[in-house]
């Protein structure tokens, strides 16, 4: 019987991008400031970066675009970037659909990244109040991140239920899905199409999910058909 369903949070709840443009956004306004630099320019060009797949060299290259040396601004970019406030909102319906499950499931969250930036984003998107365990890995420390299954472990002891009642529901194959297989639980994959992850296929049968959906609005029928094959 299926009695927690675990989230991931980045481009599984909310889409990661709206992040990344939001902090961009926040960095462009301080080199404005600071730099003289034109914000909604440095704004352009850091959306183009990333549209070209550039992926954390992202503020060097901007850096260098304007002939400036990005050694002592780095830094401070990024510390900009992981502190300010986002501007995100959850994928439509994801707010009723916690509503929904809640009433028959507990619910949790395992999520990567700075701690800080993680709550930052949970605050934003006002989850607490729909979580019944929320685990941020990092604050166990970088080494133990997905794949690693100790943030796993940790949610499941948070909700009091033994890993196969339990599912979790991600969007990225290359690391989400081998700490949940280890420990026994189910894992549902998360294709939605604005996703960072969502054209890359499993490299091996471990990092494959159980179960593929387009989006979190077909989840529903997948714990209903979840339910019935188990005899509930």
């Amino acid at each position: 019987m299926l009695k927690a369903v675990v989230f991931d949070l980045d481009d599984t709840l909310y889409p990661e991008r709206q992040y990344v443009v939001s902090g961009f956004r926040a960095v462009a306004d301080w080199c404005e400031e600071k730099l003289g630099l034109c914000a909604d320019d440095c704004a352009a060009e850091l959306e183009a970066l990333l549209d070209q797949g550039v992926r954390g060299d992202t503020f060097n290259e901007l850096l260098r675009h304007y002939g400036l040396q990005p050694q002592e601004l780095v830094p401070q970019m990024v510390s900009l970037y992981r502190r300010h406030r986002p501007e995100i909102a959850l994928y439509p319906g994801i707010a009723e659909l916690l509503i929904r499950l809640k009433k028959f499931h507990l619910l949790g969250l395992v999520s990567d990244g700075p701690v800080e930036m993680q709550r930052s984003k949970l605050d934003a998107l006002q989850l607490h109040s729909s979580l019944d365990a929320v685990v941020l890995s990092d604050e166990f420390g970088v080494a133990f991140r997905k794949p690693s299954a100790k943030p796993f472990e940790a949610v499941i002891e948070k909700l009091k239920v033994y890993p196969h009642e339990a599912v979790y529901v991600a969007e990225n194959c290359l690391k989400d899905f081998i700490g949940p297989r280890k420990l026994g639980m189910r894992s549902v994959r998360v294709r939605e199409p604005s996703g960072f992850y969502t054209h890359i296929e499993p490299p091996s049968p471990d990092h494959a999910a159980d179960v593929e959906i387009r989006s979190l609005a077909d989840l529903e029928a997948v714990l209903v058909r979840d339910h019935e094959e188990a005899g509930g």
